[in-house]
């Protein structure tokens, strides 16, 4: 009998049985990488993604950081003359916006899948897709992604054009009236309809013949949570024979469906897009306390990319020659103390950790944040994550949150003290709050000094918008 109970648990995955708990085996920490949008919003180049794929392999995977990902529009050729070679941002065509569709010019196979535009990646043609610029990523050492907008293709419902070994078509399976409010290249897709389980499973079995890791789907987790959509995309990845981790985006995710996106994703966003800003910051403060009891297991509650280092290179469209606007070409507005703070917070609520940033262009400065060894660990492998509330009942407590961990022993612990003021301020913590026993020895991850606690871990001079984090080990 115990022969025959140990080969059904080695067989089970083979069967396809349990295939969520298969699909959490891939995230089983928080997953790391680099996203292009923060730096290139929606039209990076293959010219360009392989000039960062350089760099990230050598500066940042050592430290973990996996997944390299085009975001945003790779289907998209942008306006007529636009230089590939010497471009800025551009806008929405709108003449051709008024006819229905977002972007003219949309490369689509025979069966209304979306490939990417051949001006901006000259490898995709003759039916190759992004299968060449993921092997690159892949000789690198990284592994590929990209963004997906839900649904089906306006162009494809458009021309009708038929759902690959069905004999439905697009316009068997569109939802007209489900759209995005914000791109408007995709109808949505009605997951009741016959036919909508093969469109999923066609595109998906596309991503994974190109070689691609890790899909980050949009349009699909807020404000409406598309749960039909969502299960057919999981039941496409586990049946197409590729390991592809799957991000659901934008937030916030209503926290009502925190079981459904645990269940079906292996990240999921919890905020709407974070820039650097401290007002994003402060959002996200709340945002991983609601969803700290899904952090772990495979799936994660997802506090949006690290807006570090140099930001919109070409400029949002509404930024160009706006010296005034956030979206302009820049640094990271956050100051040091702030983007510390970023850091730290990421770590201790175990957040996915995908800069935005551009690694080409970033300084020195912003790979030591991103690359701090004991703050990655606190990341990688610690467990019961969560926001301390406030024991004592203090009128301030607004002001300040502590955030605390256990580490992957038992002697281990970790303590965030956060400053969330616009002056110095002074933080104390008690062991005793959350039964930690004995006296230890903190060691902050910033600055490495150390001292001893017993009881009471008081801090003072912690900056404004700033903080102090630490790992205590018991003596």
């Amino acid at each position: 009998m115990k022969k025959i109970i140990l080969l059904l648990i080695v067989l089970c995955p083979a069967l396809g049985l349990n295939a969520q708990q298969v699909f959490k085996q891939w995230a089983q920490q928080p997953p790391m990488g680099w996203n292009s949008y923060d730096a290139y919003y929606g039209c990076i180049t293959e010219k360009q993604f392989k000039q960062e794929a350089d760099v990230l392999s050598k500066r940042l995977m050592p430290y973990g950081y996996e997944y390299a990902v085009v975001d945003y529009c790779w289907f998209n050729p942008g306006p007529q003359g636009w230089d590939t070679e010497n471009w800025k941002n551009f806008d929405v065509d709108w003449t051709y916006k008024k006819y229905g569709s977002q972007f003219k010019g949309m490369q689509l196979d025979a069966y209304g899948r979306l490939l990417p535009a051949f001006n901006r990646f000259p490898s995709a043609v003759n039916g190759v897709g992004f299968k060449a610029l993921a092997d690159y990523t892949h000789a690198k050492g990284m592994k590929f992604g990209i963004h997906v907008m839900r649904g089906i293709p306006r162009d494809a419902v458009k021309n009708n054009l038929p759902i690959l070994g069905t004999r439905f078509f697009a316009k068997d399976i569109v939802s007209y009236t489900d759209t995005c409010k914000w791109n408007e290249s995709m109808y949505g897709v009605d997951a009741t309809k016959p036919g909508a389980a093969a469109y999923y499973e066609s595109i998906i079995n596309l991503y994974a013949s190109w070689g691609v890791d890790f899909i980050k789907v949009d349009d699909i987790a807020s404000p409406v949570f598309h749960t039909g959509e969502i299960s057919l995309i999981r039941k496409a990845i586990d049946k197409c024979g590729r390991k592809i981790v799957l991000s659901l985006s934008p937030g916030d995710t209503p926290l009502g469906f925190a079981t459904a996106a645990d269940n079906l994703a292996n990240m999921y966003r919890v905020s709407n897009d974070v820039w650097d800003r401290w007002k994003d910051i402060l959002h996200i403060f709340d945002m991983m306390n609601n969803w700290s009891p899904f952090i772990g297991e495979g799936a994660w509650p997802d506090a949006d990319m690290l807006p570090l280092g140099k930001l919109c290179l070409s400029g949002y469209p509404y930024a160009q020659g706006n010296p005034n606007s956030d979206k302009r070409e820049h640094f990271s507005f956050l100051n040091y103390e702030e983007q510390k703070t970023l850091m730290s917070l990421w770590c201790i609520a175990r957040s996915p950790l995908m800069w935005g940033g551009s690694a080409v262009h970033s300084g020195d400065s912003t790979f030591e944040l991103l690359t701090n060894s004991e703050l990655l660990q606190l990341q990688k492998n610690s467990r019961n994550n969560h926001q301390l509330y406030q024991p004592l009942q203090r009128s301030d407590f607004k002001n300040w949150r502590i955030w605390v961990a256990n580490g992957d022993n038992a002697n281990t612990y970790y303590v965030g003290l956060f400053n969330l003021q616009d002056t110095t301020a002074a933080i104390s913590f008690n062991t005793e709050w959350e039964f930690w026993k004995g006296t230890f020895k903190a060691t902050e991850l910033w600055t490495k000094e150390t001292l001893p606690v017993n009881g009471w871990l008081h801090v003072t001079g912690i900056p404004a918008h700033g903080v102090r984090i630490y790992k205590l080990q018991q003596q």
